[in-house]
């Protein structure tokens, strides 16, 4: 688990785990010597582990800077309680689902998105892992009772890219695969392959959506700080297109930046290089957008992010691009999508 991010012939390995070592793992008492907890602290043998008697008394507490902690992440493994699945965000797509849910078996991420919602979500920046997954899987199967589920798991986190150190990924597939009725998506910006034990897990219906994020790599490079590159991702995409995985190609979100047009071109024609648009079950498409209640705290903790401080309108309680720009990026990607997939299906995210 050493090791820096940095090589590019080393990429899966950096950006599908954590790129250096927890020095503090932070356990809830009620979790301890759980075969899931114990097979996460062996990765980290040289960690302090420290029992807590609840995640939120480390994770919530006062005056706690997590861009400053993103650059050196604890870990906290810990149980969920409460409600474990929720109604999709008004910001994510439905996808035509009728039945959106969202749920988090993790919390925070590895990556370090410099507009991510998480870093004015979330009081801290440390990780959190929450080991009891069978208590969400019995929440969706009283869902499921009802109607079909359609599922984000990888919402609040990327799950790719700790894949390596939880497993989750797998137990999902797992689960998908023995009830019908349920389809979820992984969304990830990991150049992470498709692994055997994913595929084996799986159902053969369908039911499991990879849908990764691209970005030009001048995105990347300036604010996706520790994902994988533009080919990683698309070597990914191949992979668990290769596996006979529906895969989601999503221009999501597009960021403004001088020279747009030219940046996002580039993108596209690399990427439909390296794929074959018509085999690509879906595609999204999106310009950045974020509720008025996160990006305030984001603009105090990254005061020199563009991104973020950019100058958005904001309507309905959500900033975004001006409408008239939005409109020409999202526009924009749409035409270069339909140029190599005419009948591609396109999914626009609108208010």
């Amino acid at each position: 688990m050493g090791g820096e991010y940095g090589t590019e012939a080393n990429e899966e390995h950096r950006a599908s785990m954590h790129g250096g070592k927890f020095r503090h793992i932070y356990v809830e008492s009620r979790v301890l010597g759980l075969e899931r907890t114990e097979r996460m602290l062996a990765r980290f043998p040289e960690a302090e582990v420290i029992e807590i008697r609840h995640y939120k008394d480390i994770f919530n507490r006062r005056r706690q800077d997590p861009a400053v902690q993103h650059k050196s992440q604890n870990l906290i493994i810990a149980a969920k309680e409460g409600r474990l699945v929720y109604p999709g965000a008004p910001v994510c797509q439905s996808f035509g689902n009728a039945h959106f849910f969202y749920t988090s078996c993790v919390m925070n991420c590895v990556f370090d998105c410099e507009y991510c919602y998480l870093k004015g979500m979330y009081p801290s920046g440390n990780l959190v892992i929450f080991v009891n997954l069978e208590d969400i899987f019995k929440e969706i199967r009283g869902l499921l009772s009802q109607f079909p589920v359609y599922l984000c798991v990888s919402y609040d986190t990327d799950l790719m890219a700790v894949e390596g150190l939880t497993g989750y990924v797998e137990e999902w597939a797992r689960f998908v695969r023995d009830n019908p009725g349920l389809s979820i998506e992984v969304r990830t910006k990991s150049p992470r392959l498709c692994t055997e034990a994913i595929r084996e897990a799986a159902p053969e219906d369908g039911r499991v959506i990879y849908a990764l994020t691209l970005s030009p790599d001048e995105v990347i490079h300036s604010c996706e700080h520790g994902t994988g590159t533009l080919e990683g991702r698309l070597r990914a995409a191949q992979s668990f297109m290769d596996a006979g995985f529906p895969v989601r190609l999503c221009f999501d979100p597009m960021i403004y930046m001088p020279g747009w047009e030219e940046v996002y071109g580039r993108m596209i024609r690399r990427a439909s290089e390296m794929i074959d648009f018509s085999r690509v079950r879906d595609f999204s498409v999106g310009s950045f957008r974020i509720s008025e209640t996160y990006l305030k705290p984001m603009r105090r903790v990254l005061p020199r992010a563009a991104v973020v401080q950019y100058p958005f309108e904001l309507t309905g309680g959500y900033y975004h691009y001006p409408a008239a720009l939005a409109d020409r990026m999202e526009l924009f990607m749409e035409y270069e999508i339909r140029l190599r997939a005419e009948d591609a299906e396109i999914f626009r995210w609108e208010e």
